[in-house]
């Protein structure tokens, strides 16, 4: 019988492909109501995405010479801060509004291997630098209410963002796992980053807009997480040997867990 562990999933990109589907429709929809004549495009919207956090891609438009071209900013800092803020609860209540509506794609495999795992006795967590309600919208929208409440919401609130390991560090925490017991899904290199920060093995499906980045510390790089009869996984790289059968099942999580251990092991010895 294989032994329980704990999965802990990023949120966006990771369970629905939101990047492009919703969060930036939310944005521009913000603006447009606030009547700010400024929108992402999507081009420029996926140049953000290296910054974790709505909160802190919003900040960065400070120093972004297109916005600012057309946008003049508030006369101090402070003022600056509760513009953004403003703007970022109009957007995540747009956001929210977008989930509740069924607005998402749901990535192959997520809500089955969830399952899954839940039968097996592991523990599911989602470790996300999203707000939090959104992340439980999120959750119940993928999810379903009955194994949406089986997962532990570990928010980015007052932690530094990834590539920072800190939700991670917490997230064993709260589950009270070791690191080497635990196997992280993440779409970009931040969120690989923060899972190896943090001691965690990491596998990555990456989306349209990540999957030109590197993800050399990786367990397993994979197209998705497959779906038995759906669509099927592709392996794109990773450390591991593991090539699923077209999708991921628990053996090939815990195996993933296994070979990471065992490799820490072997160099810690070398």
């Amino acid at each position: 019988m294989l032994m329980p562990y704990a999965l802990i999933f990023d949120c966006d990109g990771v369970l629905v492909d939101t990047e492009r589907s919703a969060h930036l429709v939310a944005f521009n929809r913000m603006w447009r109501e606030f009547g700010v004549p400024w929108a992402w495009t999507v081009q420029q919207y996926a140049a953000t995405l290296h910054i974790s956090g709505g909160m802190e891609r919003l900040d960065s438009l400070r120093s972004d010479p297109a916005f600012r071209s057309v946008v003049p900013l508030p006369a101090t800092h402070d003022e600056w801060l509760r513009t953004i803020r403003a703007w970022h609860r109009r957007k995540t209540e747009i956001y929210i509004d977008l989930v509740r509506h069924g607005r998402l794609t749901v990535r192959p495999g997520v809500r089955r291997l969830a399952t899954e795992a839940a039968a097996g006795g592991w523990q599911l967590a989602v470790a996300s630098a999203g707000a939090e309600e959104s992340v439980r919208a999120v959750l119940i929208s993928v999810m379903g209410r009955a194994l949406g409440s089986r997962f532990t919401v570990i928010p980015g609130n007052g932690a530094a963002k990834k590539p920072a390991p800190d939700i991670y560090t917490r997230a064993v925490t709260e589950l009270g796992r070791h690191p080497r017991e635990c196997l992280a899904v993440e779409d970009n290199r931040n969120g690989l980053l923060a899972a190896a920060g943090a001691g965690i093995p990491c596998l990555v499906t990456p989306t349209a807009v990540s999957r030109d980045h590197s993800f050399d510390e990786a367990e397993l790089v994979l197209s998705n997480l497959g779906d038995p009869g759906g669509e099927q996984a592709r392996r794109y790289g990773g450390r591991s040997s593991l090539t699923p059968g077209g999708h991921m099942g628990l053996a090939d999580l815990a195996q993933l867990i296994t070979q990471s251990a065992l490799r820490r092991e072997t160099t810690h010895h070398v």
